[in-house]
């Protein structure tokens, strides 16, 4: 790091305090950390947005913006007496040098899987050890449902609790869609458990094939919106609302759209 970046770095929690200050902006200063709860979400979304859209000025002003957040909630934090920043700094550093003895130590871990049980078993160990602390902890209840879903069956699967083969996984989640079109008919609530089932099963099999499920999904519904809105423009071209519009007119323009995409004229 150059000392331009730890000024950087300085300045910007120096300006947070100000701003937070007696003198400082009204709306900073009335901020709380259950208020601020929903910008650190929105914030992280909106990087997620700049990396698909590939625009590094956009990454640039959005990882600045997330950054932000962290800085307002070390700020607050402060201000209660609870932690400093320089705190949160140097609990992020011993926990990396901590959980890579391999980078760090005398420890060797030759591939990523290696690794990541290596960070795995100093973790429980920190918690106490397999006893004290479930394999499952530290997966927040808040995370989206597919993200949570992954995370957890990674977390099982670096103790050993895993499937053989992409055979096997593929197996469960045919089981589980015939589960589901034998509940549909029970009702409501058979059904709901039963297409919970396939969606964990078939985040499941994201996992394994090394496929983000939330990524995916993400992208499946981009698609949807880019193809749909496709449909929309061509008919109201048309003079005509979707109201006005057959279903099979609307599928042949999503046909269309999909073609375009395929051939890489997509709108």
């Amino acid at each position: 790091m150059s000392e331009r970046t730890g000024s950087l770095f300085e300045r910007l929690v120096k300006i947070m305090a100000i701003l937070r200050g007696p003198e400082g902006c009204p709306w900073d200063r009335e901020q709380t950390r259950e208020s601020l709860k929903p910008f650190l979400i929105e914030e992280a979304y909106e990087v997620l947005e700049a990396l698909d859209s590939a625009a590094k000025e956009t990454l640039q002003e959005e990882l600045g913006d997330l950054l932000l957040q962290v800085i307002f909630h070390a700020q607050v934090a402060a201000e209660l007496g609870e932690f400093s920043v320089d705190e949160v700094l140097d609990g992020i550093v011993d926990k990396l040098v901590r959980r890579h003895p391999h980078v760090f130590g005398e420890t060797r871990a030759e591939t990523a899987q290696d690794a990541l049980s290596n960070w795995e078993r100093l973790k429980q160990a920190e918690r106490g050890g397999a006893i004290a602390a479930s394999a499952l902890s530290g997966v927040p209840k808040t995370l989206p449902a597919l993200l949570r879903a992954q995370r957890l069956q990674d977390k099982a699967a670096r103790v050993g609790f895993d499937w053989e083969d992409t055979r096997e996984v593929l197996r469960k989640v045919e089981e589980e869609f015939d589960e589901l079109k034998a509940a549909i008919a029970e009702g409501p609530e058979a059904t709901e458990a039963e297409i919970g089932d396939l969606l964990f099963s078939v985040v499941n099999l994201s996992r394994f094939l090394r496929v983000s499920a939330e990524e995916a999904l993400r992208k499946s519904i981009e698609k949807f919106t880019r193809r749909f809105r496709h449909v929309e423009s061509v008919i109201a071209a048309r003079g005509k609302s979707l109201a006005e519009s057959s279903l099979e007119e609307m599928d042949a323009l999503w046909r269309e759209a999909k073609i375009g995409e395929d051939t890489g004229g997509g709108r």
